[in-house]
């Protein structure tokens, strides 16, 4: 057995959230970390915590990255400079322009590994001991301190612990905390393709019978060789009997199918990528804290990835938790736990409800919603101001971010 170990914060998940979490401590705290990953890290390949994904990060999530010295252009990043909203059988349609914001994109679209490897080659520091491969079978919460028993035989004290092991977390509920699971009956299809036409850095946020599709301007590779300007990553939502059908198509007819429900926008579709369907589901925690404990990323909440809000929340969380660790305080404290609670609090609510209402409201073929719906688009479209709240908001720099 080995010996107990004692650290300031462990952070319990090796992937993006819990990476910018140790990187921010380390480059504003003097604060011992330890990082603990059910993965072992290889140099060379992709880490399951950086999966096969691709994100698009909110122009905030890439200032704060830039700020922690990752440059996302190094992770080959593709940036969105519009982004066009439109509903099927409609003349609902909203184009919203980062210019005319005054900024350069809404931010980038980037591989979710590519990004951990950039992140994790960075991270290597005396006050950090990453513990790979292991997990934590049990937790004590005590007064002063936090005991974390590992599957490896390892036991860790520290002042807290960070929970940012993902959506599938159970450590959420070992400390106490009620996770809160609510379906919303479809699945998501991901997938790469190509277009006849370029993107020329325009993303498109279409919604149809059976849900939203996205179209992110990417840069996939096929047959080894990139693509850096017809490229797209696509998240096709459907409901779940639909989505077994569609992955199971070959290639060309699945093309046919998603060309149906795309349109084209963008030429024809040349070619697709391998598919991965996942259930989609609301999932959040009651809190974000608990005695000496904090929550950041899909461990607190997971959500649809309409607008693509969820990661660029759960990187909002390390990033506030970074800023209200560093005032030096006892970083499990009840006082500094709550300031990091009250600072997530509004952005929390206001995303939650924001990406709820969207999935509710576009995902309802019914007469009077689909009609609504019309009517928000044109009404966005044609007024500065409604388009001005929106893009703050999916920006990350909203009033309540």
């Amino acid at each position: 057995m080995t010996k107990p170990n004692r650290t300031d914060v462990v952070i319990v998940g090796g992937g993006t959230v819990g990476n910018i979490i140790a990187r921010g401590l380390l480059a504003n705290t003097d604060f011992s970390i330890a990082l603990v990953e059910a993965k072992p890290f290889q140099p060379d390949s992709a880490h399951p915590g950086f999966d096969a994904r691709v994100m698009a990060l909110a122009k905030r999530t890439v200032d704060e990255l830039h700020k922690l010295g990752v440059d996302c252009r190094r992770a080959t990043s593709v940036p969105i400079h519009q982004i066009q909203v439109s509903d099927q059988g409609s003349l609902g349609l909203c184009h919203l322009r980062a210019e005319d914001f005054g900024n350069q994109s809404f931010g980038e679209v980037v591989a979710l590994s590519t990004l951990g490897k950039l992140l994790h080659d960075g991270l290597a520091h005396p006050r950090l001991e990453v513990i790979t491969p292991a997990t934590v079978n049990n937790i004590e919460q005590h007064q002063d301190e936090v005991t974390l028993t590992l599957s490896n035989g390892q036991t860790l004290h520290s002042r807290l612990m960070v929970i940012a092991d993902g959506g599938r977390s159970n450590l959420t509920q070992q400390s106490g905390l009620t996770r809160h699971v609510q379906s919303y009956g479809q699945t998501a299809i991901t997938c790469n393709v190509l277009t006849s036409q370029p993107h020329h850095h325009r993303a498109y946020e279409r919604f149809t019978a059976d849900g939203p599709l996205a179209f992110l301007p990417f840069s996939p590779a096929f047959d080894g060789r990139t693509s850096t300007k017809n490229g797209f990553s696509v998240v096709w939502t459907v409901p779940p009997e639909k989505a077994g059908a569609l992955c199971q198509l070959e290639g060309k007819k699945f093309i046919h199918a998603l060309q149906a429900a795309f349109g084209y926008r963008q030429g024809k579709i040349t070619r697709v990528g391998d598919r991965t369907a996942y259930p989609l589901s609301l999932q959040y925690a009651d809190s974000s804290i608990a005695q000496r404990v904090a929550i950041a990323g899909n461990a607190a909440q997971t959500l649809h990835p309409i607008a693509g809000q969820g990661f660029n929340l759960g990187l909002r969380d390390a990033i506030d938790l970074v800023d209200v660790l560093s005032q030096g305080k006892d970083p499990g404290a009840y006082a500094t736990l709550r300031q990091y609670s009250k600072k997530r609090e509004a952005d929390r609510r206001a995303t939650i409800s924001l990406t709820d209402s969207m999935v509710r409201l576009f995902s309802n073929n019914t007469g009077p919603l689909k009609a609504g719906r019309n009517l928000a688009l044109l009404a966005m479209n044609n007024t500065q101001w409604l388009k001005q709240r929106f893009v703050l908001q999916t920006t990350g720099y909203g009033p309540h971010a």
